[in-house]
């Protein structure tokens, strides 16, 4: 198993539907064999720029362990899923 930080930007949207697609994605990880060792909301925040017509997004950051098949399978659903703004998923070194 390798270690992954998985940050990604929702569109704003009220709180329950954020929650849902954060879920969606924990499910996602956990339903491929990984675990997700730390969630960090850091919230809404103003964008540097305008995404896909958002001035604002919420911020969220996933610490996970999993294998590269699963990092994959979260790339290619957050690519497909319209509530994502941006995203990326980076492999840690194992120190």
């Amino acid at each position: 198993m390798r270690k992954y930080e998985v940050i990604f930007i929702v569109r704003p949207m009220e709180e329950e539907q954020t929650n849902t697609v954060i879920e969606k994605f924990s499910k996602l990880i956990t339903d491929n064999g990984g675990t997700i060792d730390k969630e960090d909301r850091w919230g809404k925040k103003r964008l540097a720029y305008e995404i896909k017509g958002s001035m604002d997004g919420f911020y969220c950051l996933l610490h996970i362990s999993a294998e590269s098949a699963c990092a994959d399978e979260i790339d290619r659903v957050m690519k497909i899923t319209d509530e994502i703004l941006k995203h990326m998923i980076v492999r840690l070194d194992e120190k």
